[in-house]
């Protein structure tokens, strides 16, 4: 089995996305976790980029103080990242993998996987994917579905219901909140209904939701635990709100449920949740709820997506003779 070398900046939210790469072309992984000095630095990386200058003096000498062993690639997402990555790739001769739009930087990575709405220029070495990165791993969402059971014993079919909360782009409003859920409720006649929550989730909907009768309750801030990956296998239905591109992955990824969104109040528009939304409604992965059920229930198969482009990859690096590495662009 091949191994990459996972380049992390600390936030999950990134992190998960390159293990997710691993995991779904079938790699091993190791992970570095790296930092610049201080702001300014990370600044000064964008200009050196530029010149083609890779320095380490832009990290504490600590950053790049890990046992080498018998990488294939590098990998790692978000911009905190992508210098790092560049300046490893050079150094080890490796070929490497930026998720995301590197935006700042040349786009000279072997390879660069990013959402289609982030609009990327056309090029050989981007592929634009329909969501975000997220894991594919059966055993996984078996272990947490399994633990899942203990909490809560099944009955009838079930209805998750994901929250998360407001962000940059949108407002979560309690009028409207509980208006949504009375709908489903309706909708839902005669199934389970489950709830959970996220660090997000602002106290005022979490009063709303605690007005309802759920079979399941999950609130984040009195439990961390986390049931989105059993929702996922156990549900038939999935509702998620519009504010996470994470959550709406994961659920037009995996498991057989039909996808019902649940709009915030959006602040900004059109904004890349809206664009997120309207490309997995034209693939009938999801259905945006306004009282009615939809039938959206097409998975997107990211596996048949990545593969292509890491078997190139690949090639190029066995017809050249040695490791791809950073090139010019």
């Amino acid at each position: 089995m091949k191994t990459a070398l996972v380049i992390s900046d600390g936030k999950p939210g990134h992190f998960n996305q390159s293990i997710a790469l691993c995991k779904h072309l079938g790699l091993a992984y190791e992970v570095v976790e790296i930092a610049y000095k201080s702001r300014p630095h990370k600044a000064l990386s964008y200009l050196l980029d530029r010149l083609g200058i890779y320095s380490e003096k832009l990290f504490p000498a600590s950053s790049f103080k890990f046992q080498v062993s018998s990488f294939h690639l590098i990998i790692s997402t978000g911009s905190t990242t992508y210098y790092a990555n560049k300046l490893l790739a050079k150094r080890l001769g490796l070929p490497n993998i930026g998720i995301l739009y590197p935006k700042g930087y040349r786009l000279n990575f072997s390879h660069i996987f990013c959402p289609f709405y982030d609009h990327p220029p056309k090029r050989r070495n981007i592929t634009e994917l329909p969501l975000n990165l997220c894991v594919a791993n059966e055993t996984f969402f078996n272990e947490k579905t399994n633990e899942f059971k203990l909490r809560h014993s099944l009955g009838k079919p079930a209805v998750g219901i994901i929250i998360g909360g407001p962000n940059a782009v949108s407002d979560m409003d309690a009028v409207e909140m509980e208006q949504q859920l009375e709908r489903i409720f309706e909708a839902t006649e005669g199934m389970e209904r489950w709830v959970t929550t996220s660090r997000r989730t602002p106290k005022q909907i979490e009063g709303v939701i605690d007005g309802f009768k759920f079979d399941y309750k999950l609130i984040n801030s009195r439990d961390p635990y986390n049931p989105i990956p059993a929702f996922i296998q156990l549900c038939d239905r999935l509702f998620v709100t519009s504010d996470s591109a994470s959550m709406i992955s994961e659920c037009a990824s995996f498991g057989s449920a039909k996808v019902e969104v649940l709009m915030n109040r959006q602040l900004k528009t059109p904004n890349k949740f809206e664009e997120l939304i309207q490309g997995l409604a034209a693939r009938n992965a999801v259905h945006v709820f306004e009282g009615t059920l939809g039938t959206a229930d097409q998975k997107v198969d990211l596996g048949s997506l990545l593969r292509p482009a890491f078997n190139d990859l690949e090639a190029a690096s066995r017809s050249s003779g040695s490791n791809t590495s950073v090139t010019d662009g």
